[in-house]
């Protein structure tokens, strides 16, 4: 008897690569929506926040559609939460671009600003530092990833109050180390694109979804 596909909504509030987030999740193995809707957003077993463009703009239309408190909501009640490139810039706390500060989600302390690296944006494929016992990157821990930003969060700072609840940060470095993906309880996110990633980031999502 086959097992049921694990429902995942992509969070549709205009930005970000939809629908192929919706492509690679689909060829990662699951059953896959795009919408809005409150029930859906919060009854499904996974919800991906993509993102592309300015802090400032994601964090306008995440709100315009009430997309900070659904996240809020799933995330307080344990249930899983994957964002993607500015879909993880914006659980930080705030983000600065060109002189911009903006109020993040604040699910994460800390401060995402322009990278310091001698070419900006930071384009194409590099390798991340996983620590040993992520679930993400488990079996693809040496494989490249494709990113596309020119800001990201250089520190962290958020301990876990025991071994078990202690957030797994994977590292990468583009002129200086940066935050390239988080694993903290239901809420995971990545810096790179997963679905612009070749089979690596179908292997990320199979993994992500297998912990649903």
């Amino acid at each position: 008897m086959t097992a049921a596909r694990k429902r995942v909504v992509v969070l549709d509030y205009g930005s970000g690569n939809l629908h192929s987030a919706v492509k690679a999740l689909d060829r990662a193995g699951a059953e896959v929506e795009l919408t809005r809707e409150p029930g859906a957003v919060s009854e499904a077993d996974g919800l991906l926040v993509p993102g592309v463009g300015a802090f400032d703009a994601v964090m306008h239309q995440l709100r315009g559609v009430r997309g900070d408190e659904l996240i809020d909501r799933r995330l307080a009640g344990g249930r899983p939460v994957l964002g993607i490139c500015v879909g993880l810039q914006v659980m930080f706390e705030r983000g600065v671009e060109r002189g911009v500060e903006t109020e993040g989600l604040g699910q994460w302390p800390g401060t995402v600003e322009e990278l310091s690296a001698p070419v900006l944006p930071h384009m194409g494929w590099n390798t991340v530092e996983p620590p040993a016992d992520s679930v993400l990157f488990d079996g693809i821990a040496d494989e490249r990833f494709y990113f596309v930003h020119s800001y990201a969060a250089t520190e962290w700072t958020l301990e876990g109050r025991t071994e078990s609840t202690r957030p797994r940060v994977t590292w990468a470095e583009h002129g200086q180390r940066f935050v390239a993906a988080v694993e903290n309880g239901p809420l995971s996110a990545t810096q790179f694109h997963p679905e612009k990633s070749g089979e690596a980031g179908i292997q990320l999502l199979r993994n992500w979804i297998a912990s649903l």
